[in-house]
């Protein structure tokens, strides 16, 4: 039976209360918690955490000025869908940019760093045998952002982090095909090859990961043509 998560919106009681709506939105759309086309409307969105319009308001421009909400005539914040040309070109950035990060992480991860991604995965293999395909998927980012982070490249990760604010939406798909059918898993491979410290091996897994794995997602970017 799948396991009941907490909202991811919690109530913000502290101050900076715009920067840190913005933070709670940017998290929620890395870990594919908000679907691409769904409507952010201000008010609910100001008492889901529990803070007044102004700086609810200020968290969501911020984030349509970055390209990551939109803006309609009417004034509604919507979660993009991205075009087909879209998502292939950050995929293909990510191939590039994780890549690096994770030759990088070959060479300067150490094993505390190398066991927490193994836990993650043995977690992310938990939610697969109990379908528990949400929390798979926050997990899912949680694997590539902590490998992105071992690398020790602070600009790539940055820049890594954007891309997924971009395309963490569209993973909420991730599995709507069922469970891609390989073994061993790139995640395993890429734990092995950080341990071998080779890199080599670390980045051709993560393209296989992000460009196999992620092949369902392609019926449900937008036609380009629309």
């Amino acid at each position: 039976m799948p396991m009941m998560e907490a909202d991811w919106a919690q109530p913000i009681v502290k101050e900076n209360l715009s920067d840190r709506a913005y933070l709670g939105l940017r998290q929620a759309l890395m870990r594919g918690q908000l679907k691409p086309g769904e409507m952010l409307r201000l008010r609910p969105m100001s008492v889901r955490f529990g803070i007044s319009a102004t700086p609810m308001r200020e968290a969501l421009l911020r984030l349509v000025s970055e390209k990551a909400l939109t803006l309609d005539a009417r004034g509604t914040v919507t979660v993009p869908t991205l075009t087909l040309d879209q998502l292939l070109e950050i995929r293909s950035i990510r191939i590039d940019l994780e890549g690096r990060a994770a030759a990088a992480a070959a060479v300067v991860a150490n094993g505390e760093e190398i066991a927490n991604l193994d836990a993650i995965h043995l977690l992310i293999a938990e939610c697969h045998r109990a379908k528990n395909f949400e929390k798979a998927v926050d997990l899912n980012t949680e694997f590539h952002l902590n490998l992105c982070r071992m690398g020790r490249l602070p600009i790539v990760y940055d820049i890594i982090e954007t891309l997924w604010i971009r395309c963490g939406p569209i993973l909420s798909h991730l599995y709507d095909a069922g469970l891609p059918d390989w073994e061993p898993h790139p995640h395993l491979r890429i734990i092995a090859a950080l341990r071998a410290k080779d890199a080599q091996t670390a980045r051709y897994a993560i393209r296989d990961d992000i460009e196999f794995g992620g092949k369902g997602l392609l019926m449900h970017a937008k036609d380009n043509t629309a």
